[in-house]
């Protein structure tokens, strides 16, 4: 059954991915509404966790805020699509590193790099960040659950120069990598909510206080590397930019979970700059301080 669907569904993604960008924009538009306004796809979850983490808006901007929010992430599904067949040249032009020059500087330390980055703007065309670097890129992600689409993200992503690994390959691949000295840049998005018997510690995210993933801190002071946050603006419809600044560089220094605490905070700068970017789908606030105890 698994390989039905992908049969099935492939052609219709290759199609898609293959659109000029007009009339891709045109059909993103098309499934936005019937998301939004027809399915109602996690309407509650986004209108509620808007609500707790922008008390401040007015019921109407919260609203617009919920509305923008829908149209981008539609734009941001057909982006990921678009990524099996866009054209480094393309991408090149529609998603720019600022300031590479602070990466690159990072890279001269002679030591694996952390970034981590949050599921705001283009999270999915951050793996081009793989054409301008030296170090060996991989992704952590979760394994799909389709084995044939899974296998596809890998292919998709291969074309980018940048491996994918399990979160439980992760200890083990940057294990093997430290020992066998293979500089490495390791991608965290690392602002979703972990399991409440998973979580180390917990912190201040949007005024609430919840569950935090540390595994990105934690791994780097195992493994001495270098920490990074990159930091994501879209800047018109399938355009973005995005530049480094930088975590710590002496990362055993630093007290636990202050590497954490300040990534949330940046996270927390782009969210109050532009929330409709964010992704509020994702049950962020299911756990606080105030219900655990």
């Amino acid at each position: 059954m698994q390989l039905l669907i992908y049969i099935l569904v492939y052609p219709i993604l290759w199609i898609i991915s293959i659109l000029p960008f007009p009339i891709f924009y045109l059909l993103s538009d098309a499934i936005c509404f019937l998301v939004y306004n027809l399915i109602g796809y996690r309407k509650k979850v986004v209108r509620k966790n808007i609500r707790l983490a922008l008390p401040h808006l007015s019921e109407k901007e919260q609203l617009t805020v919920e509305k923008k929010f829908y149209s981008h992430m539609c734009d941001m599904f057909l982006e990921m699509i678009k990524t099996m067949s866009i054209s480094q040249k393309e991408m090149e032009k529609r998603f720019v590193f600022t300031n590479m020059e602070v990466y690159y500087d990072l890279e001269k330390k002679n030591k694996s790099i952390a970034l981590m980055c949050a599921h705001y703007a283009s999270y999915e065309w951050v793996i081009s960040m793989n054409y301008y670097t030296n170090f060996k890129g991989i992704g952590i992600y979760k394994r799909l659950a389709n084995p044939y689409f899974d296998k596809l993200v890998k292919r998709i992503r291969s074309k980018f120069k940048a491996e994918l690994i399990t979160t439980k390959e992760t200890i083990a691949t940057i294990k093997n990598n430290y020992r066998n000295n293979v500089l490495s840049l390791y991608g965290f998005a690392s602002d979703q909510s972990p399991r409440v018997s998973a979580a180390h510690h917990w912190a201040s995210f949007m005024g609430h206080v919840v569950p935090v993933h540390t595994g990105a801190e934690m791994l780097a002071k195992r493994f001495d590397m270098n920490v990074i946050f990159l930091r994501t603006k879209k800047i018109k419809r399938g355009y973005y930019e995005a530049s480094f600044e930088i975590l710590s560089e002496d990362v055993k220094s630093v007290p636990n979970y202050e590497i954490t605490d300040k990534f949330l905070k940046l996270v927390e700068e782009q969210i109050y700059e532009a929330p409709e970017f964010y992704l509020w789908t994702h049950k962020r606030w299911k756990h606080t301080k105030e219900k655990a105890q």
